[in-house]
């Protein structure tokens, strides 16, 4: 099968096109073709490096996160799903490689496709659509009427959080550039921050949850704009302790990020607010949840821009710059 490997971790490295042996599912695993893949930061920033610390890849390895395809073979002890079934996912972490035609992926971390949305429109879902649940749902357990901050609302975590927000019943402000606030507001955003000519912090204030995504500096700031009690979850850092000990981190890890989220962690103290950091993890369960939503018409895929498989490079590039406004996604077959 074509494949496209990371060889050597360094940042802005082309990814190299290989012929590898097609994968072979092993008990509790269907293998799938894949169909189409989304392009993330993540992939970037893995394989820069940035993320060698937690997961330590040996090189060379195929890059990419979430896939669309259809269900070829299963392995034993398969019981969801059967050969033909058209499917999504975000395989877990040490299973990754959706730049290729192929790839197994553990059952628990699929879901049927939704009936209603392409390939490549379920392709660009998996991974931002779990870190929205995860933050929203699950960790900030986000109730009707609540105000939520999102920042860069017209990224591909934004476009899918705003949806989810404001179907949970929440009040939702955001930032974005001029030339996406339409965007945003056709999301349900009912707030618009111009984050190039506004200062959110001077604006915004008592709100209950923020969904972090940028530098220490607009943490900081957003910290000030929580009520008392209010959370902040941030999925670009720094992580924390809790995080640490739900990865399963070892002593000289924990203490590095018991350093690294000293600052932010006391200015939450002294604020009366709380810090988290999330760092999404593979869910075919909740993934079943977002399936529903998107053939209820609650939610609408939202993407930039399709690249053919052979261009997996440019996309990446693409996506470094910033300019995308959704998710990006490569047409695999």
């Amino acid at each position: 099968m074509k494949a496209f490997t990371v060889e050597k971790y360094e940042k802005n490295r082309e990814l190299t096109l290989a012929n590898l042996p097609e994968p072979i599912p092993k008990s509790g695993e269907v293998l799938v073709e894949i169909r189409s893949a989304a392009v993330n930061l993540l992939d970037s920033k893995i394989r820069s490096g940035e993320f060698k610390i937690l997961l330590p890849y040996k090189t060379p390895f195929i890059l990419g996160h979430d896939l669309a395809g259809v269900v070829k073979k299963v392995g034993s002890n398969v019981n969801k799903f059967k050969v033909g079934d058209e499917v999504y996912s975000r395989p877990r972490d040490h299973r990754q490689g959706t730049y290729a035609e192929f790839i197994t992926v553990h059952e628990d971390d699929l879901a049927i496709k939704p009936k209603n949305i392409s390939m490549s429109e379920a392709a660009s879902i998996p991974l931002v659509g779990l870190t929205a649940w995860q933050a929203l749902v699950e960790m900030g357990n986000l109730k009707r009427g609540q105000k939520l901050f999102i920042q860069a609302g017209s990224g591909g975590v934004g476009t899918f959080a705003i949806q989810l927000a404001k179907y949970l019943g929440a009040y939702v402000a955001t930032t974005t550039s001029a030339k996406n606030i339409d965007l945003v507001k056709s999301l349900g955003a009912d707030e618009v921050i111009d984050y190039k000519t506004q200062d959110f912090e001077t604006l915004l204030s008592n709100y209950d949850l923020v969904l972090n995504s940028q530098d220490a500096e607009t943490l900081q700031k957003s910290l000030r704009i929580l009520k008392p009690g209010g959370h902040l979850i941030s999925i670009s850092g720094p992580p924390d302790p809790t995080f640490a000990k739900i990865f399963g981190l070892g002593f000289i890890l924990k203490f590095v990020m018991t350093i690294l989220s000293l600052k932010v962690r006391k200015a939450a103290k002294n604020l009366g607010v709380r810090y988290n950091f999330l760092f999404m993890r593979a869910d075919g369960q909740q993934l079943g949840e977002i399936t529903k939503l998107i053939e209820s018409g609650k939610i609408k895929p939202v993407i930039d821009k399709v690249f053919p498989f052979n261009s997996i490079n440019e996309a990446l590039a693409y996506v470094e710059s910033g300019r995308a406004a959704g998710k990006v996604v490569i047409e695999v077959k």
